[in-house]
């Protein structure tokens, strides 16, 4: 019995960490697939974003470190300035390359290094944020096969990134924050193979 997805990939921005923590919390301790999240912060301060969930989850979360194995049912955050990429191995990698779109970590290449290594394999959800990070991501994550789940930008508190990844027309589900920790769940539920 194998899940059809391996890695969740979410992005957010500006009002994000509130639904990261909403969806994350409605995960079962037995989620079948890795995710990986980016979050924009402040690049100048050690991010206690990894503790602040972890105290709300049964999944455990831990923030990214360079190799690190994807394993089912664990969050990665990316640190603070830090790209995070994931390699068709299942390993993470950490990069200090130029901003995209005036922010590292950047969504768009968590997706687009998602996508290539996981293909049809692979979830992508964009959350609230402002700007536009992520869109050409999830262009990737279309491309290859992969799922798009986007945060309904009604119910964002930053419309920016949720409405720049709809305008993609890549999005194959828009749901309210609430939705979103079911709908992975139903998406990632193990298949007899």
């Amino acid at each position: 019995m194998a899940s059809p997805f391996e890695v969740v990939a979410l992005a957010a921005s500006a009002g994000g960490l509130n639904a990261l923590m909403r969806i994350l919390a409605a995960l079962p301790a037995d989620f079948p697939a890795a995710l990986v999240v980016v979050q924009h912060l402040d690049p100048r301060h050690r991010s206690l974003m990894a503790e602040i969930l972890s105290k709300r989850t049964v999944i455990p979360v831990k923030e990214a470190q360079e190799g690190d194995q994807l394993r089912p049912g664990l969050a990665y955050i990316a640190p603070p300035n830090r790209h995070l990429l994931v390699n068709p191995d299942g390993r993470i990698s950490l990069t200090q390359t130029e901003l995209v779109h005036f922010v590292r970590p950047s969504a768009d290449l968590l997706f687009e290094s998602t996508a290539a290594s996981f293909k049809e394999r692979a979830i992508a959800v964009v959350l609230s944020g402002s700007g536009s990070d992520g869109a050409m991501g999830v262009k990737a994550i279309k491309k290859m096969g992969g799922t798009v789940i986007v945060q309904d930008a009604k119910n964002a508190e930053f419309a920016g990134m949720p409405e720049a990844a709809l305008a993609t027309g890549a999005a194959d589900f828009v749901l309210a924050v609430d939705e979103i920790a079911p709908a992975l769940q139903r998406l990632c539920a193990p298949i007899d193979d």
